[in-house]
Parts: C-alpha cells; structure tokens; sequence
C-alpha cells in the first residue's frame, strides 16, 4: 500500500459517505431534532418548584441546559455512530461491503477509512447541535467549541468503532431494532449524560452507578464537558482511547472471513 493509494482509497470512502448524507436531508434534521427536544422539552422538567432545585445543584432551567449540553453532543456522536453501522449492514446485504473489503487494500485500512468517513460526519452534525445551542441561549464558551475539537474526534472514533463491532453481528436490518434497544438507550441512559454520577450514589442505586462509572459512553461525555471548559479528564481519555482501540481491532477480526463472524455472513441474494 502507497500513501497515493492510502490516500484515494480514504478520499473516496470519505466522499461517498459526505455525498450520501447530502442527498440524505432527513438525517441531519433528526439528528438535531433529537437532542433539541431533550434540551427544550426534558430540561424544563428539572426547574425549581418553589425554590427547591429538582437536581441540585442546579437551581434553574438555564444551568440545567448547560449541564446535559455536553451529554446531549454525545447523543449526536451516538446515533451517528449507529447510523454508520446501519450503512454497513446495508452494504453487505447489497453485496458492496464483498467489493469494498476485496479492494487490494489491507482490511484494516479500508475499516479505519470507513470509520474516518463516518467520525467526520458525526463531528460536523455535533458543531450543527452547538449552532442550535446558541440559538437556545445555552452559555458555553465559544473557545470550549475549538476545545472540544479533539474530545468529539476521539469519541467519535470510539463509538464508531463499537458500531463497526456491532455491524459484524447485526445480519438483517430488521435486526437493527434490537440494537436499538439493548446498546443505544442502555449507554445514553446509564451514563452521565442527563444527571451527574453523584445523584445515583446518594440515591443508593449503587449498581447503577457501577455500571455508568464503568460505560465508556460515559467517559465520552465527561471528556467532552471538560474539554469544553479548557480542562482534560485524563480518566475519561484513557478509558476512550483504549475502548476505542479495543473495539477497533475486535471489528477487524469480526470482518476477517478466514477467522471472524464475517465468514458466516450469509451470501447476498
């Protein structure tokens, strides 16, 4: 593999995936129109009654808005990612994921530009959110947005990378309903991304908090929050990187005929 060839090969893949949400309106519209409901709608459940903060210690709507922000461009990360793993289940059913992965390319390169592709796309729709952000009046620094830059790459890539994985196992698109409900919503819920760690802890639900504390989505949020705020969890970094990494290689062994689930695909009709 030459660089020239690196380069086409992640040039076109990059391309394909851009043209394709361009002719595909719907996507960027739901992509916003998710979290914007939890940012409006979910957010103003929280307000103080009579004084008292529902979610301490966040007194009013406005400073609630601020804290599920963050988690909320993790929602965008999340479902994009998903997304893209949908597409490859597509592909294969089509017979364009056999072509792409016969490219005289190494399999690992072409995954990695596929994965590219799609973090690119999730970063663009995220920035899409904090435009909407401003329009709703929810202060966050713009400083926090070039911050941030780096922490929705790296998530981006991590959760890419776990739909990559999920696409090894996912045969049908039918199927993608299930992953909806046992991978999706689990991780949103079971994170920090709509209520601090600590309100689980003196709520008692210790195995709640247990599974949140060790959920990677959650460290993505949390990477997220403070790199907006010009800080870095070195925590949420390293438990990012390394799930990310994981989940990378294991898709590669999912997509690897001789050895993964790959080779007991069924063949396209």
């Amino acid at each position: 593999m030459t660089p020239t060839h690196a380069l086409h090969a992640m040039q076109a893949l990059g391309s394909r995936e851009v043209i394709k949400f361009w002719h595909q309106k719907g996507r960027l519209f739901s992509a916003l129109v998710r979290p914007a409901l939890w940012l409006i709608v979910f957010g103003a459940g929280f307000q103080s009654v009579s004084g008292v903060p529902v979610v301490p210690p966040y007194d009013t709507y406005v400073e609630y808005q601020v804290y599920i922000a963050p988690g909320l461009l993790g929602m965008v990360l999340l479902f994009n990612s998903m997304q893209s793993s949908l597409s490859m289940v597509y592909d294969r059913e089509m017979g364009l994921m056999r072509l792409l992965l016969t490219a005289p390319l190494p399999r690992w390169y072409l995954l990695l530009c596929k994965l590219m592709a799609g973090t690119l796309l999730s970063v663009l729709q995220a920035y899409a959110f904090l435009l909407l952000c401003v329009l709703f009046d929810v202060d966050m620094p713009l400083i926090g947005w070039l911050y941030a830059l780096p922490a929705l790459v790296l998530g981006g890539m991590m959760l890419g990378s776990l739909g990559l994985l999920l696409s090894v196992h996912i045969k049908q698109l039918e199927n993608f309903a299930g992953t909806m409900n046992f991978v999706i919503f689990p991780m949103f819920f079971i994170s920090s991304a709509l209520y601090p760690l600590s309100k689980l802890a003196a709520s008692g639900a210790e195995i709640i908090y247990t599974l949140a504390r060790f959920n990677p989505f959650t460290h993505t949020i949390e990477l997220i929050r403070f790199a907006l705020y010009g800080q870095l969890n070195a925590i949420s970094l390293a438990v990012v990187v390394g799930s990310g990494i994981v989940f990378f290689v294991l898709a590669v062994y999912g997509y690897d005929p001789q050895r993964g689930m790959a080779s007991r695909a069924p063949n396209p009709a």
